[in-house]
């Protein structure tokens, strides 16, 4: 099956690759840096404040440059400002092995999530105008392109370059200029969704961008939070042993997400019912890890790791159901400005709670509530497609 009438097979599964390997690359630079910030504090003697702001700016330009990137795609097209984001990611994701001090390494580190937030919006876009009928699927495989650029960030980077940090860090823009080149060649220089009508600022007052922005937000918030509390919940209770074993099913679960995407995308893809089914297991996941960690932890985590999953790959999908193609990019960037500065806000605020009262439990208390919102907001969402031009 072709993504339009008469598109060659071969171009089709081309564009889905590009798609997949776009996705992947802007994870896996992300996800090198954990695995190395031992090398990293040991070479630069950066404190831990400096490692936690190491590792949280890049999600902050998530939130804060995704308008700008819809502003650039408005002025000067899809294609350049794809092409664009993906050599800033390869050129400064490299030239943070290269750092022989904290400046450099910092600096590198901002400019590469500059280039990964302004891609953002760039991608639902080139959703639309590549697979118009098929926007689940082709979500769903960019979604599984992001998934994979994790895990092989922060599973191989050791493996494939030893003691090396910088040589760990500089080999993964190889897979980001191989995104680049496929965008090149495959990436028309005038597609739909292109600069044109010159709107780019999102819709600050209509109900549907806080509605998706706070669902996306809350379910990824509850995704880095049980990444930032599992392993110390684990270890206040006296099970070190298990801590490990609940990373590795926390994220590798995410992958089965994907499956009813996939398969059945008219009946997921759109709908308000499967939000609020992701939004309830949510809650009753954070809830069994709460209430009987001994008993609940691992498929706890699993929940997690598949219900955070499959709201990303809905929300990420529904720009590109919802608006005409030229309104796609400032959507998005909407969405995701609320979505990751929400993303951030969960694990602080369950961070402080424990901090305050003294109780492990007190953390998972934002992510409860982050959980009840997506389900709430879910069975309300406003998710009918806009009239086109004619309409």
């Amino acid at each position: 099956m072709t993504a339009k009438a008469g598109l060659p097979r071969a171009t089709t599964l081309l564009r889905y690759a590009t798609l997949w390997l776009i996705g992947a690359s802007l994870r896996v630079t992300l996800l090198a840096v954990p695995p190395v910030i031992p090398l990293i504090h040991q070479d630069l003697r950066l404190s831990e404040t400096a490692i936690g702001a190491l590792t949280s700016l890049p999600v902050l330009l998530l939130a804060f440059a995704a308008v700008p990137g819809s502003l650039l795609i408005a002025r000067t097209g899809l294609r350049r400002t794809l092409l664009l984001g993906l050599v800033i990611v390869a050129v400064f994701g490299a030239a943070r092995g290269t750092a022989s001090s904290a400046t450099v390494l910092f600096a590198s580190t901002l400019l590469m999530g500059v280039g990964i937030a302004v891609l953002q919006p760039v991608v639902p876009a080139l959703v639309k105008a590549w697979f118009p009928s098929r926007v689940g699927v082709a979500t769903a495989l960019y979604t599984n392109g992001l998934l994979i650029g994790e895990i092989l960030g922060a599973s191989l980077t050791l493996p494939l370059v030893g003691p090396s940090w910088g040589r760990g860090l500089a080999v993964w823009s190889v897979v980001v200029l191989g995104a680049a080149v496929m965008a090149y060649v495959l990436v028309a220089p005038v597609v739909a969704g292109a600069a044109g009508n010159g709107r780019w600022w999102p819709n600050w007052g209509e109900r549907r961008t806080w509605q998706i922005g706070l669902i996306l937000g809350s379910s990824s918030g509850l995704y880095f939070a049980a990444n930032a509390f599992v392993p110390d919940f684990l270890h206040a209770g006296g099970a070190d042993h298990a801590i490990g074993p609940c990373l590795t099913v926390l994220n590798a679960a995410q992958l089965f997400a994907l499956l009813p995407v996939l398969w059945i995308p008219n009946k997921v893809v759109g709908r308000r019912r499967p939000l609020v089914v992701a939004g309830v297991l949510g809650l009753v996941a954070v809830l069994g890890i709460v209430v009987s960690p001994a008993t609940f932890v691992f498929p706890a985590v699993a929940v997690i790791g598949v219900t955070s999953a499959f709201v990303l790959t809905l929300s990420l999908a529904l720009p590109p159901l919802l608006v005409e193609p030229e309104d796609v990019p400032r959507l998005s960037a909407g969405i995701f400005t609320i979505a990751y500065l929400g993303a951030v806000a969960i694990p602080i605020m369950g961070g402080a709670l424990w901090d305050l009262t003294g109780l492990r439990e007190t953390a998972f208390a934002p992510c409860a509530v982050g959980s009840l919102l997506v389900a709430v907001l879910g069975s309300r969402a406003e998710l009918h497609r806009d009239p086109g031009p004619g309409g």
